[in-house]
């Protein structure tokens, strides 16, 4: 029982918990765990009344009752004060409701208690660590959770929690490092989350001015994951910037072969560099390649403006058609529909096009969803800041499902 209360708020709510591993057994567990004291000797009377207050928390619990369980827990331990059970559980609840201090006090107060076992003083001084993270205590987090590291190496909670604060501390360095030895100790496919860590890094050293040192951390994340999309687009702008624009293109081009969904991130880009080389042909090119090979909206609307530059108003139109048959609430596509029939005098299309805008004035142009947890932020992000994922977020599809961007 102690070992499920723990778990409660780390993952699945206590509910789920309970049910998975039997309500009906897990009950009997606390019941005959709370008429003992550490000891094993049971306390008659006073002891039983805590047991039935500690009962009652976990009912209310399951009912998702926090402020009763709280009263009942309460009532357990001013019966029992020997039950570390209900501090655990009691801190627990004061963390998820934001009175950390609290929680923080209930947690010194288990580590402080003499002859305590270790593994349980070490896993209070972790709950303390995530009260410290929970109330924006960023340092003495890190440092109570270092601590915990300290006496077991290869606690994969503990080492991803030192994880996500030093992302939090934007510590990419170390971030990275605590990633590789999560990746020795869990199976699965870490390369992607080490790509991202490798880019920030990067972009660090680009904002010091060192570029030769933000190069080398981009290359290597391409070569940690073949797929990190964000890598090429800064080496590529890294490549501009000195001028390079070869360079440049061939990189951002990498964007459409191996994520195609996020090509449009490239186009402009692409523009900029065969503007400066004075040759647009092979940005036409390209967009009618990925045209055909990639048939989503943003790559349709790119090879229209291509074409209205290219004085082809008609070409570029039939392109946002396209694009307009995918994502018929693309306002990016009809603003630029709309200057085409300005700029030629059809007052009559103009105003029948306006019309069909009016039916779409509720639907946003671009929309992003997390794959995993449904999260839409506003904006594309490479990281759910609801689910804590790496590349989760991708294109929202009218109608259909997210572009997910592979892994």
């Amino acid at each position: 029982m102690l070992e499920t209360l723990w778990q409660w708020l780390e993952g699945a709510g206590i509910a789920q918990v309970l049910i998975a591993s039997g309500v009906g057994l897990a009950v009997g567990i606390a019941a005959g765990r709370l008429g003992r004291s550490e000891g094993g000797v049971r306390k008659k009377g006073v002891a039983s009344k805590g047991d039935k207050s500690f009962f009652k928390g976990i009912q209310y619990l399951l009912s998702d009752d926090h402020d009763h369980a709280i009263e009942e827990f309460t009532k357990s331990v001013q019966v029992n004060s020997d039950t570390i059970e209900t501090y655990v559980a009691l801190g627990n609840l004061y963390r998820s409701r934001g009175d950390i201090d609290r929680a923080i006090r209930i947690r010194q107060s288990i580590i402080l208690r003499p002859n305590i076992d270790q593994g349980i003083k070490m896993r209070a001084i972790f709950d303390l660590g995530k009260d410290y993270r929970k109330g924006g205590f960023l340092n003495r987090a890190l440092k109570t959770f270092l601590e915990v590291a300290r006496y077991d190496p290869s606690d994969v909670r503990t080492l991803k929690e030192l994880e996500r604060i030093y992302e939090e501390l934007k510590d990419w360095e170390k971030a990275y490092e605590t990633r590789q030895k999560v990746a020795r100790l869990e199976k699965g496919d870490h390369r992607h989350i080490l790509a991202h860590y490798l880019v920030e890094t990067g972009k660090v050293a680009a904002e010091e001015g060192d570029m030769g040192r933000a190069k080398s951390f981009y290359s290597k994340a391409i070569s940690t994951d073949k797929g990190c999309v964000d890598a090429y687009l800064h080496l590529g702008d890294l490549y501009f910037a000195r001028q390079e624009y070869k360079k440049a293109i061939s990189t951002w081009k990498k964007v459409a072969e191996i994520a195609p969904q996020f090509t449009f991130l490239a186009y402009r880009r692409l523009e900029g560099a065969y503007s400066r080389m004075k040759d647009l042909a092979p940005v036409g090119n390209f967009l009618k390649e990925c045209s055909r090979s990639n048939s989503d909206a943003f790559t349709h609307l790119a090879l229209a403006r291509y074409l209205n530059n290219e004085s082809d108003s008609e070409g570029a139109l039939a392109e946002i058609e396209k694009a307009l048959e995918l994502d018929p609430s693309f306002w990016e596509a009809r603003r630029f529909k709309g200057e085409i029939l300005l700029d030629q005098g059809r007052e009559r299309e103009m105003l029948a096009e306006y019309r069909d805008i009016i039916t779409h004035l509720n639907v946003s142009h671009m929309r992003f969803q997390c794959t995993q947890c449904g999260f839409e932020p506003a904006e594309l992000m490479w990281k759910c800041p609801q689910c804590n994922r790496w590349d989760t977020i991708g294109l929202k599809d009218v109608g259909g499902p997210v572009a997910e961007h592979p892994a």
